[in-house]
């Protein structure tokens, strides 16, 4: 007959193997251990050893170096009294043994005693040979010594030189005090985790008989625990206890489905709550939510001296990721935001920081008054800082590096808003400000903020339809040739006639129309009144064949992919060479997505359209560009040339600008040039082409007709 075996004679053995597994990986691990501290002990004293040595090393060649420089005069004078100061002063230094200063012969000139009592001697001891025809810092050493000699020079000729001896004494005892340290400290370590050890299994034989007596009183009580927690779930309590079972009897099916039909009813309420709070895609909370909390706090300060302060933060030129490289790459670069916003607030956000997505590229966060915070307003300014100083560093997505920025508006309760939707109103002015300032920037919310607002929204009403109405036309700057002072073309320039205010700064007007969009409906406006004007130009004076015309296109237009399919179309129309036409754009306008750009500027390149980059060396590429962006030319931009003739540095840029172009065989243009003397300077240093008010200010077409003729 076969023995019956117990549910408590089964888990016995069971609790007899497990011990005894427990206690074989113990002992081995304790092995294991005591083998790790006597490698950790050997690592560390080497460790010290060489890292004294070479600190040793280090702080004597300076400091030899910087004794043979501080000889130069005295040792040529043949100071001795100097030479014994120096010499003393550095005796005194802990580890030095002895200085020497001696001739190019290897006779000592000082020693530093206060007698000189080896003056006149030649240096015999082991180390004394290499150093008498040394050109440079020297080292030697043996088991107790380093001796480093350095040679002491006035120009090209050598006086001689300086020996200073460091004795390794200390080195040894920190060797040996830092292994007895660690060998205590292991021991140490090694009696502590062994008692932990030990308090470890008597835990584990704790848990063992624990779990035999839970064991004997299992029988019954889960069907009671299932039918309590149906009763909770059915009066809406979903997270209900019920107790989980491995057992392979009816019980334990029944169980583990009562528990899975648990788990499922409140994974479907979470999802539920997740779905109408939270943002699918990075997890934070939601339009929604935030809205719902804000109404909170706001709620609570009413009455009380609590004070909120609400960021809006914006992403700079994220579409142009999304245009770029694709829709899952914007996806990265937002969670990968959300991750950097979320670290810095926890750094500087306070308690009671809150964080949200409210959509695309923008992100909301909620700053509380703190107790004993007069002010909320620093705070909020010191967080915003270092939202744009963190999220100005590139981000990898798929292999590649993109900079963007971000753009923060800040406003504050209750200074600038009595309710939420009035603190929200005037935080997203605020950040629209801080993308007209220029973005990658903060700014706190102020009244002055809502007119410009309104004469920013009137004046981009005022745009529309400008071109239809007449109202914007194009200027020429005439462009001369350096070498002969011949005129080789003109730079379009678009100017806007209000109706009303007169003449538009295109400061004010261009950054609105590129903010809004117009720029890519005036841009290929602009190219195609621009190439007519040329080609009348070369049908009214023959000399004029060879004159070229560049326009500058935004970087907008540059995103929208279709540049160089409406550059052929209008060169089609109008009849213009392609050569005659230059097409210039910023050095930020191809940053961050120089692959496609460049596919985009060879075609160009390759219908013959020249390429130039405007405004060079005011981005953040720099010289690096013109070996990765194929271009016909560079443009230096007017703030080097202002100053050329008393800035040094500004010379001496743009001089290096001319010179690394034309090693690339790359034209270059200088803008700006208002004096005889900034355009004698540029044509010296062998500028090829230049324009500017001395040379020709910005006329109609008209006039430009009537300068060729």
């Amino acid at each position: 007959m076969r023995t019956r075996i117990g549910l408590s004679a089964r888990f016995a053995m069971l609790a007899v193997v497990v011990l005894a597994c427990v206690l074989g990986m113990v002992a081995l691990v304790w092995d294991r251990q005591e083998a790790m501290h006597r490698e950790a002990q050997e690592l560390s004293v080497q460790a010290i050893s060489e890292f004294s040595s070479t600190r040793l090393l280090s702080r004597g060649q300076a400091a030899t170096v910087q004794l043979a420089e501080s000889l130069v005069n005295p040792v040529y004078y043949f100071d001795l009294d100097a030479i014994g100061v120096a010499v003393r002063a550095v005796l005194r230094q802990p580890d030095v043994s002895y200085v020497i200063v001696y001739d190019n012969e290897g006779q000592v000139i000082h020693d530093g005693s206060p007698d000189i009592s080896t003056y006149g001697q030649t240096m015999s001891d082991p180390f004394a040979y290499e150093v008498l025809g040394l050109e440079a810092a020297h080292v030697q050493s043996n088991d107790t010594l380093v001796d480093i000699a350095a040679p002491i020079r006035i120009g090209d000729q050598r006086l001689g030189g300086v020996r200073v001896g460091y004795s390794l004494a200390a080195v040894k005892a920190e060797e040996a005090r830092v292994g007895g340290v660690m060998a205590s400290r292991l021991q140490a370590i090694g009696r502590s985790q062994l008692l932990w050890l030990g308090v470890l299994l008597v835990g584990m034989v704790g848990l063992l008989v624990t779990i035999g007596v839970v064991l004997q009183r299992s029988l019954v009580s889960p069907v009671q625990q299932m039918a309590d927690a149906a009763r909770q779930i059915e009066a809406g309590t979903l997270d209900a206890d019920v107790p989980a079972s491995r057992r392979k009897d009816e019980v334990g099916d029944l169980m583990r489905a009562f528990a899975h039909m648990r788990d499922s009813l409140v994974r479907h309420d979470r999802d539920i709550r997740r779905m109408a709070y939270t943002d699918a895609l990075t997890g934070l909370s939601n339009r929604l939510a935030f809205r719902e909390l804000l109404d909170e706090r706001v709620a609570q300060g009413h009455g009380s001296a609590h004070q909120l302060a609400l960021l809006f933060a914006d992403i700079d030129d994220f579409k142009r990721v999304n245009d770029t490289i694709g829709h899952d790459a914007g996806d990265e670069v937002l969670m990968q935001f959300s991750g950097r916003i979320r670290e810095v607030i926890d750094r500087h956000g306070g308690g009671g920081s809150e964080l949200a997505r409210f959509g695309g590229d923008e992100f909301v966060i909620l700053l509380q008054g703190l107790a004993g915070e007069d002010d909320i307003r620093p705070r909020a300014g010191r967080v915003a800082t270092a939202l744009v100083q963190e999220l100005s560093r590139p981000i990898s997505v798929h292999g590649r590096q993109i900079f963007l920025g971000i753009s923060i508006g800040i406003a504050l309760f209750p200074d600038d808003a009595a309710d939420v939707p009035a603190l929200m109103k005037n935080g997203d002015i605020a950040m629209y400000q801080a993308k007209v300032a220029g973005k990658n920037c903060y700014r706190f919310y102020s009244r002055v903020m809502d007119q410009a607002v309104e004469r920013r929204v009137r004046m981009e009403q005022d745009l529309r339809g400008a071109w239809e109405r007449g109202e914007l036309s194009l200027a020429y700057q005439p462009v001369y040739r350096l070498d002969d002072g011949r005129l080789v073309g003109a730079e379009a320039l678009l100017r806007w006639r209000h109706p009303e205010h007169g003449h538009v700064a295109p400061a004010l007007f261009i950054d609105v129309a590129e903010q809004s969009g117009l720029i890519e409906a005036i841009g290929p406006q602009v190219l195609r009144a621009a190439c007519m004007d040329a080609r009348g130009w070369q049908e009214e004076a023959p000399a004029a064949r060879q004159l070229f015309v560049s326009v500058n296109v935004s970087a907008r237009q540059l995103r929208a992919g279709d540049l160089a399919t409406q550059v052929e179309a209008v060169l089609r129309e109008t009849g213009l060479p392609p050569s005659r036409l230059h097409v210039e754009l910023t050095e930020t306008a191809v940053i961050g997505d120089e692959a496609r750009v460049s596919g985009l500027l060879a075609r160009l390149r390759n219908s013959g359209v020249k390429v130039w980059l405007d405004d060079f060396g005011t981005g953040f590429s720099g010289l690096s560009h013109l070996r990765r962006v194929p271009v016909d030319g560079v443009k230096i931009d007017r703030s080097f040339i202002a100053d050329v003739l008393r800035d040094p540095d500004d010379l001496a840029l743009t001089t290096a600008i001319i010179a690394m172009a034309h090693s690339l065989g790359i034209q270059v243009v200088a803008e700006g040039v208002e004096k005889e003397g900034q355009y004698a300077l540029l044509r010296e240093r062998g500028c090829d082409m230049a324009q500017g008010y001395w040379l020709g200010q910005p006329m109609s077409n008209e006039d430009f007709k009537r300068l060729l003729a």
